[in-house]
């Protein structure tokens, strides 16, 4: 269905129609809205309006990009995409610190999911390694999944 006509929407319509739909971080909306910046200024006063307000939360984005990926992510792909969001760096090691004692866990239920069986050759134990190595796991993460088969310690 087609918009009906009139004028555009405003920066801070725009800006509320991104979060309706998912938590943004400061920096995204910025990235996102600055081409629709009539005047200069203008965008970084709507965003310290909605900032002021509550309705952009550095700690929400982090929260909702844990609670939706970090059952398919490994340490290092969350620390990727909450940096590529524009997190804070101290915000991004404080999400992942309480997130450290389950990436075994999670890392054997990922490689559960994709592989059923240990790997049965060199060539087989390579490709599930990168698997498990590109959803952002660690090394030491990787070795220890496929040297238990997935079994829990």
């Amino acid at each position: 269905m087609a918009r009906p006509p009139g004028p555009p929407p405003s920066l801070k319509g725009r800006a509320l129609r991104h979060l309706a739909g998912r938590e943004h971080s400061r920096a995204e909306l910025e990235r996102k809205l600055r081409p629709h910046e009539q005047t200069p200024g203008e965008l970084a006063r709507v965003l310290d309006e909605l900032t002021a307000k509550g309705f952009i939360s550095e700690e929400r984005v982090v929260q909702s990009l844990v609670h939706r990926r970090a059952s398919r992510l490994g340490a290092a792909r969350l620390r990727q995409e909450l940096a590529a969001k524009g997190v804070a760096p101290e915000a991004i090691a404080g999400a992942l610190a309480e997130l450290a004692p389950t990436e075994l866990a999670r890392a054997r239920e990922v490689w559960q999911r994709r592989f059923d069986a240990p790997p049965a050759d060199a060539r087989e134990r390579a490709k599930q390694a990168r698997f498990l190595m590109a959803r952002g796991f660690g090394g030491e993460t990787v070795r220890k999944v496929l040297a238990g088969g997935g079994d829990t310690d």
